[in-house]
């Protein structure tokens, strides 16, 4: 087993230098300095001198790779790809473009983001599996078909709609909670539970029909038919075969959402005013600021890398064959 956890890591190094790589190139070779600062300094004040004026303030006045004026080891390290990519790798991502601290803005607000992403998360997963198995064991009545009509019709909305409705009903016309804002500490959990819920009911189509979909696959195998046949009840079979052999597409589709416990959702957390780090991350865009957007995208490869990793560990939990093979 640790060397099937050892083989795994050292395959996520390579692509994690892969994606710093494209990202340098994105934001250095394709999008130069020279834009960078064109961008922030506007039409009316862009000459020689400001643009090369901004570049020294902001550190981005050194070679992409190597640095010919430079002494010794300065020749490879104090370069652009040092200071502003190499460094990612140990999370030192140095200061936005208006002076802040990222690291420090990044801990602040991954708290936000994770008070609304683990809660949707785990009662998400919870709801959609009983859902999608509850429409399994009724498959063929009126039950399973209003279900997937239902799924389909959640599924051809729109996510404004949830939000803007949620924020209507249980902020404006029922006063269950604010409509948008943040208050931290015990207080929290009020801006929280909309978002929340918002983020639950619009997610019950997609996933809840999924679901439905493996487990119908897999009843139809031929060990489910042999477990009946050994007199095993459809609940028996349906929650400790059927579950257990559709674990593996299950786990895969979860990865996807382990960054987004970290970097937050963008729409929910810029409708409902949660400072956040998806929030976080839609301001530094509006706002042009390189450096933040470009730390964000690095800590989401980051992320996802590390998903399918721990994907891959647990699949060997869910059909020990993975490890043998």
């Amino acid at each position: 087993m640790l060397n099937y956890i050892l083989r795994r890591l050292l395959y996520a190094i390579p692509i994690l230098l892969g994606v710093n790589l494209l990202t340098f190139a994105l934001f250095f070779m394709v999008n130069t300095p020279d834009d960078m600062a064109r961008i922030h300094l506007g039409a009316k004040h862009v000459t020689p001198e400001a643009i090369t004026r901004w570049k020294v303030e902001h550190g981005y006045d050194k070679p992409l790779f190597l640095n010919a004026a430079a002494a010794g080891l300065d020749k490879a390290t104090d370069t652009l790809f040092v200071e502003k990519s190499l460094k990612l790798f140990v999370l030192d991502f140095g200061a936005s473009d208006d002076g802040r601290d990222i690291a420090r803005e990044i801990g602040q607000r991954m708290w936000p983001s994770l008070a609304i992403a683990l809660p949707t998360f785990l009662v998400g997963l919870l709801a959609y599996l009983s859902f999608a198995l509850l429409l399994v064991f009724f498959r063929g009545t009126a039950l399973d078909t209003g279900g997937v009509i239902l799924c389909v019709a959640l599924m051809s909305i729109s996510g404004l709609f949830y939000v803007i409705g949620g924020q209507y009903l249980m902020g404006k016309l029922w006063h269950w909670f604010p409509i948008s804002g943040y208050q931290p500490g015990l207080d929290a959990w009020k801006f929280m539970v909309m978002p929340v819920l918002v983020s639950l009911i619009g997610g019950i189509g997609d996933s809840s029909r999924f679901y439905r979909a493996l487990f119908i696959e897999e009843i139809g195998k031929d060990y489910v038919r042999t477990a009946r046949a050994k007199g095993l009840s459809d609940l028996r079979v349906l929650f400790r075969h059927v579950l257990g052999n559709a674990m593996i597409p299950i786990l895969t589709g979860v990865v996807v959402v382990i960054p987004r416990l970290f970097m937050g959702s963008l729409i929910i957390e810029s409708f409902f005013g949660i400072p956040g780090l998806g929030s976080y991350t839609i301001d530094a865009i509006q706002a042009q600021d390189f450096a933040i957007v470009r730390s964000m995208v690095f800590l989401g490869s980051l992320l996802y890398i590390v998903g399918l990793v721990l994907t891959d560990i647990s699949y060997t939990w869910a059909d020990p064959r993975v490890r043998l093979e």
